[in-house]
């Protein structure tokens, strides 16, 4: 059985796995991403995780099908902020810029590098039946938008489309790290979420919202206002059929969906609103998209 090496680089978890051609994850694990540490140390422990994956499988740690002594075939790398197919150019998340595709897997190994949104919109349309006009947006430490207008992902004209986080839905507001001020990441993402509150986790947030808590309760609504304000602009102007919510705060479900529904509806006075669900992939998408860039470098 042939298989790739894919990395989907996150700002708390990496995801790392060998995977088949038609999308089954043969193993699977996860790493801290040591983004505390510093750009560099976040290059190192991918550049790792990478040299590991890609030597020969011993067979141990998983009831997979992989053949001992056997190799992937190629490694598909996807990252977060700005990336072109040769240099990670940008990360607000990271403090990264230009890092060239080689410093993240120095391996003798084909290797491709991806955004990761884009990647994980990618695997939506290949392994998740995704629609043919939709929004595909992973909410997670940050958040960006795979733009599929018309069956297809659209990059933009420097292959920077979707960064729908770094849209300003108050641009007086809340400092972002991005370097503008209202960004909808600096209101809605997982990351923004849990330290307005001070809580470890988004997940925190969502609980003690359904406890009563104040503070909770009014951090999670602005959030939902967030989205539903910069979803409100991304549907007047493309007109999507859905938007599929995925990333670590898709877990929320209908905490989040229900609301945001009812929120979009509302700022839309003259059109209906498209739907608005959570991923069929769920967390995987961004691992499934790495495998896809993964084959792409394999040819």
């Amino acid at each position: 059985m042939t298989y790739v090496a894919a990395i989907d680089v996150g700002g708390t978890t990496m995801k790392g796995g060998l995977v088949a051609r038609d999308g089954t994850i043969l193993h699977l694990e996860r790493r801290p991403t040591p983004r505390a540490e510093g750009p560099e140390r976040v290059i190192a422990a991918i550049s790792r995780f990478a040299a590991d994956l890609s030597r020969p499988w011993d067979g141990s740690g998983t009831p997979s099908p992989v053949v001992e002594g056997a190799r992937p075939v190629a490694v598909g790398l996807a990252v977060p902020g700005l990336v072109s197919p040769t240099h990670a150019v940008f990360s607000a998340a990271f403090g990264w810029r230009d890092v060239p595709a080689a410093a993240f897997a120095d391996v003798d190994l084909p290797v491709a590098l991806g955004h990761d949104v884009r990647s994980a919109g990618e695997a939506e349309l290949a392994y998740g039946g995704g629609e043919a006009h939709v929004l595909y947006l992973p909410i997670g430490t940050g958040i960006a938008g795979a733009v599929v207008p018309s069956g297809a992902l659209y990059g933009g004209a420097g292959g920077w489309a979707g960064q729908i986080g770094h849209v300003p839905v108050w641009p007086d507001g809340l400092a972002c790290g991005c370097g503008q001020s209202g960004c909808l990441a600096a209101y809605a993402s997982g990351s923004a979420v849990a330290a307005r509150c001070g809580v470890p986790g988004a997940e925190d947030v969502v609980r003690l919202a359904a406890q009563g808590d104040a503070r909770a309760t009014a951090v999670w609504a602005e959030a939902v206002e967030a989205l539903a304000l910069a979803l409100a602009t991304y549907t007047l102007v493309l007109d999507p059929a859905a938007v599929v919510i995925g990333g670590g705060v898709s877990q929320a479900g209908d905490a989040l969906v229900v609301p945001l529904r009812a929120r979009l509806a509302a700022r839309l006075a003259f059109r209906p609103a498209p739907d608005v669900r959570t991923s069929r992939l769920g967390p995987l998408a961004g691992l499934l998209g790495a495998a896809l860039l993964g084959w792409t470098a394999q040819g």
